[in-house]
């Protein structure tokens, strides 16, 4: 295996398991650092949508305007891009909202008591919380692993962003499971579970996409992770980092997040 082919896989792993660093903070402290996740998801969301509009998408647009032509290259590309959001929505559709891993978990939840009775549908909760962040990882593994393939640096901006906004995901998992049963490990379990589907979506994008990685299927690629990362930013983690009721610092962390990226792009021109 190439360099460039286990970069790509190391990354995607890394974001995808930032989920279990979640639900270790779960296990570990006795309340939520609300002020470090409102800024950190905020400044997740300034990066993936600075590098989406600003990189990503032209460099879908250049490789499909190669293939396809300036008319039909630009076409394809703004089509590819709301293609993307298109299909990230329809995944989100089909989570049930109670289910969302998205909704806002708080460390203080796991040390509330139960009186020692297991609750079956608080279990059901975190279960389909785990299986709802592993279906919605799975497009996001594919998107770090095409990204650090092309451009090593910008895989490794997005794995970082992911990563953060894999952190809240853990403890979104952990909280109910533990709530319910009193298991660490099975909480930790199904929240390190829930990661591996990115590294999964990354061998999946290896094993079908790479075989005809030419100008086009790049192209097309390119401009639907771009946006799919918008789609994230704006619908789950702009309104998360709202929810922990920091909303300035959420605003300085997507400024932040966007300065940041801007820098790191200068850097290697």
């Amino acid at each position: 295996m190439g360099e460039g082919l286990l970069l790509a896989f190391s990354l995607t792993l890394m974001a995808g398991l930032a989920t279990g660093i979640g639900s270790i903070l779960a296990f570990f402290t006795k309340t939520t650092n609300t002020r470090f996740l409102s800024f950190a998801l905020g400044f997740s969301a300034g990066v993936m949508i600075y590098v989406s509009m600003v990189e990503i998408f032209f460099k879908a647009q250049d490789a499909l305007r190669n293939a396809l032509g300036t008319q039909a290259g630009s076409w394809a590309t703004v089509g590819a891009f709301f293609g993307g959001m298109i299909f990230i929505a329809l995944i989100d559709k089909f989570i049930p909202k109670k289910t969302n891993p998205h909704e806002v978990k708080k460390v203080e939840d796991m040390n509330k008591s139960n009186n020692g009775v297991k609750d079956p549908e608080l279990l059901k909760m975190g279960t389909f919380a785990a299986l709802a962040i592993a279906i919605h990882n799975f497009p996001e593994g594919i998107a770090t692993f095409t990204s650090a393939l092309q451009d090593p640096s910008l895989g490794i901006a997005i794995a970082v962003a992911i990563a953060i906004h894999n952190i809240p995901e853990g403890i979104a998992v952990s909280v109910p499971v533990y709530f319910a049963t009193g298991d660490r490990k099975k909480a930790f379990k199904l929240s390190f579970l829930s990661g591996l589907s990115e590294p999964i979506g990354a061998f999946v994008a290896y094993l079908i996409l790479m075989p005809f990685l030419n100008d086009i299927m790049f192209g097309v690629i390119f401009a639907a992770v771009a946006g799919i990362m918008v789609f994230i930013s704006l619908d789950e983690l702009l309104p998360a980092s709202k929810k922990y009721d920091e909303a300035h610092l959420s605003i300085y962390g997507v400024i932040s997040g966007m300065m940041i990226m801007a820098l790191s792009l200068l850097l290697f021109i």
